[in-house]
């Protein structure tokens, strides 16, 4: 198996957007998770790390801006344990996939990445649409179920299940999805 790339996504979120409060909530519940995810892939040197987030329409916002707004939002203890390090490769998207209108394609296909790990927020929305974009890629899939969020809890169960039978995704725990 060529080597695995954990992409994580959105997560630098000031939280002040409609359907903030529910998201929230339950991003609450993967932030340790995730932080001890990025923290393993971070170790590992056949793993890539890999942040998307959305520019929230503003081109000429950097990573440094981005983490300042999400520190400064409304919920900085979701952000601070899962800010991005320096050395790991930043990309701003615009849409939902982190694949449009990014890099991330090229980069993934540089580093002979086969097996993306998608993290983040949120479930039904930009980690199923960036698990959609991997699949037509033929990257395979995995989700760490403890690592993902969602808004509204019945779309994102639906979602898991679109990416595993519709994708082949594996949807793993955390802990297990960086295994070979």
């Amino acid at each position: 198996m060529g080597k695995i790339a954990l992409v994580v996504v959105d997560m630098l979120n000031p939280y002040d957007h409609q359907d903030a409060e529910p998201l929230a909530e339950n991003v609450a519940g993967i932030v340790e998770p995730l932080a001890d995810l990025m923290r393993r892939a971070h170790e590992h040197d056949d793993v890539e790390l890999v942040y998307v987030n959305d520019n929230y329409g503003d081109f000429s916002v950097t990573r440094d801006d981005l983490a300042g707004r999400a520190l400064s939002g409304r919920r900085p203890d979701l952000v601070e344990p899962v800010l991005p390090p320096k050395e790991a490769p930043f990309l701003q998207k615009v849409r939902h996939s982190a694949f449009y209108g990014t890099s991330l394609e090229y980069l993934l296909h540089r580093e002979e990445v086969e097996t993306l790990v998608l993290a983040g927020q949120v479930t039904e929305q930009c980690v199923l649409y960036s698990a959609l974009d991997a699949y037509v890629r033929h990257f395979s899939i995995r989700i760490p179920r403890d690592c993902v969020a969602g808004i509204h809890a019945d779309l994102a169960d639906a979602a898991l299940r679109m990416m595993e039978r519709n994708m082949g995704a594996k949807v793993v725990a955390g802990e297990r999805c960086l295994e070979v």
